[in-house]
């Protein structure tokens, strides 16, 4: 049997992929769910007594109530720079394979798996190997967050044709960081999403101008389990 989880990726770095993953291991673990978490590829990490820390990985265990082990973050890079890059730097080869092993035990261990990717699907990991790859290989579904300002209807649907053409199946789109006052752009941009990606919008998420991440999270959970329609979007993320 497949194991049960959801590979977040993004049409772009800096769109609140974290999150996203963060808010929905929060939720997951408000009803009842065991939930792993896991970021298998981090660059740009902070440095913290000799130890490279993964801060996007901290926040997913934070939310999911899981110790950060190494099956969480097994890879954790000094630059912030394309992984692979990020990798070459630091002496250290992306292993799918390791990747995959600490995947497997942390799917063994919870109910549901949620993986966050690195930046978008066409970024290079290892060897010519990109994040699409990686998804693959773990077998599981995307969900794809995007922003919701103009250019994102071009950025999201590119993200999704290429997904399918990879032969990746896309659970559907969270158009997140939605403004309280949205301009036209804004205001078309999920309806638009929705017709053209193959994919359904499963949420359109408001923006939070809290500095504290975590404080985000717990906001948006909060704002989540409060919806009708979350046990939809729940079933079609495969929980």
């Amino acid at each position: 049997m497949a194991p049960r989880g959801i590979f977040i990726t993004g049409t772009d770095t800096g769109v609140g992929k974290s999150i996203v993953a963060a808010t929905l291991a929060r939720l997951l673990r408000m009803n009842g769910v065991s939930v792993g978490v896991m970021k298998p590829v981090t660059s740009g990490c902070r440095e913290e007594d000799g130890e490279l820390i993964s801060d996007d990985a901290l926040l997913l265990c934070q939310a999911a109530g899981v110790s950060c082990s190494e099956d969480v973050a097994p890879y954790r890079l000094r630059e912030a720079i394309a992984p692979a890059d990020a990798a070459r730097h630091d002496g250290v080869r992306i292993d799918f394979s390791a990747i995959k092993a600490s995947f497997d035990r942390l799917a063994a261990l919870h109910e549901y798996v949620i993986v966050e990717g690195a930046g978008g699907l066409m970024v290079p990991l290892s060897g010519g190997l990109l994040v699409a790859d990686l998804a693959r290989e773990l077998g599981l579904p995307l969900l794809v967050v995007a922003r919701p300002g103009l250019g994102t209807i071009n950025h999201t649907v590119l993200t999704c044709f290429a997904a399918q053409q990879m032969g990746l199946q896309v659970a559907g789109v969270i158009v997140n960081g939605m403004p309280e006052q949205p301009g036209l752009a804004e205001q078309g941009a999920a309806h638009q999403i929705g017709s053209l990606c193959g994919a359904p919008v499963l949420g359109i998420w408001p923006r939070r101008n809290e500095i504290d991440e975590m404080e985000i999270v717990d906001e948006l959970s909060a704002w989540l389990d409060g919806q009708a329609e979350t046990s939809i979007v729940l079933r079609e993320l495969g929980v």
